[in-house]
């Protein structure tokens, strides 16, 4: 099927199964699985299913020791799978998806997957062909200072995957060429780019915890804020008119971490009121590690909760969330 059929389809009259489908694009370790664990805990398993399309590797860690490209590359991937079972989910259709094992590197037994209401796809190459674009409601970049990255990489790694940290430097060198052939060029194609990195004047540092800035396109509707963005939250969170990468005018919305919890939280509270729930914010949002919070994830992960509730109106139907 073209790009264009299923931008068709996707249009048409809504149906009943068809979940809504958000991508997240980003380069190893740019904070994606912090940002779904948030959004999936907070709307619950029964509502919302999430797909890592890293699933779609060729090749095993073993095996890619030989090969002359890394999983940054399309060549290393199923393309082609990995589009076929997107325009399914996109339709509401269970896959047999692949699974490849972080942990240990093997490619594990493929697994039924049968998508909920809402469908979050993350991993290095959701956004790299106009196919796999036209399965989307909404993409989202992920896009840190890879100073800031490099440092979430390493630690990761050492601690998830046993390695050293020379091993982890000389695979983010050997992967550079690639994140800046196939995974960077993704930012274009994104509804929303969001930032994490720290306001130095303010004394924030890449180790701690980081302001967000977002970048809302005119590619997608956006919530409106402007009953939020008062002077009274001016010290959390405001929005400003800028230039993109590519010189075009752009929305950036900017969240400050040095802002204290008191106003951050009324700035949580009034976009959760906003979504007219009728629950309490949920604990789960703005979590790292643990109970470590910061609360630009917090405020990132309600604007994409209001992005859901916005592309599930447009069918018909509301947004649910856990009890």
């Amino acid at each position: 099927m073209t790009h264009k059929r299923v931008v068709m389809r996707r249009a048409g009259p809504p149906s009943v199964h068809r979940p809504v489908m958000i991508a997240i694009a980003g380069d190893s370790a740019a904070g994606k699985t912090t940002l779904t664990r948030g959004l999936l805990a907070a709307i619950g398993t029964d509502n919302i299913s999430s797909i890592c399309v890293d699933d779609y590797h060729r090749f095993d860690r073993q095996e890619r020791k030989g090969l002359p490209f890394t999983p940054l590359n399309p060549a290393c991937n199923y393309m082609e799978i990995m589009e076929q079972h997107l325009q399914l989910l996109a339709m509401g259709e269970p896959i047999l998806k692949p699974v490849y094992n972080h942990h240990t590197g093997m490619l594990d037994r493929p697994v039924l997957f049968e998508p909920r209401d809402y469908v979050i796809v993350e991993g290095l190459l959701p956004l790299h062909s106009r196919l796999s674009r036209a399965c989307f409601d909404l993409s989202v970049y992920l896009d840190p200072p890879e100073s800031t990255r490099y440092a979430w990489k390493i630690k990761r790694d050492m601690r998830d995957r046993g390695y050293s940290e020379q091993q982890v430097r000389d695979d983010l060198r050997r992967r550079e060429p690639e994140s800046a052939a196939f995974i960077r060029p993704q930012r274009t194609w994104a509804d929303v780019v969001v930032r994490f990195a720290p306001i130095e004047e303010r004394g924030e540092v890449e180790a701690g915890l980081l302001s967000a800035t977002v970048l809302l396109r005119p590619t997608a509707p956006h919530p409106d804020l402007t009953g939020i963005l008062t002077a009274d939250t001016r010290e959390a969170i405001h929005l400003k008119l800028a230039r993109d990468d590519d010189g075009k005018p752009v929305d950036a919305l900017h969240v400050h971490a040095y802002a204290s919890r008191e106003t951050t939280q009324r700035v949580e509270e009034a976009i959760w009121a906003g979504l007219g729930i009728g629950q309490g914010l949920p604990d789960s949002l703005g979590l790292i590690d643990g109970d470590l919070r910061s609360e630009p994830l917090a405020v990132v992960q309600l604007i994409f909760l209001y992005h859901l509730l916005l592309a599930r109106r447009s069918q018909g139907r509301d947004l649910e969330v856990a009890p």
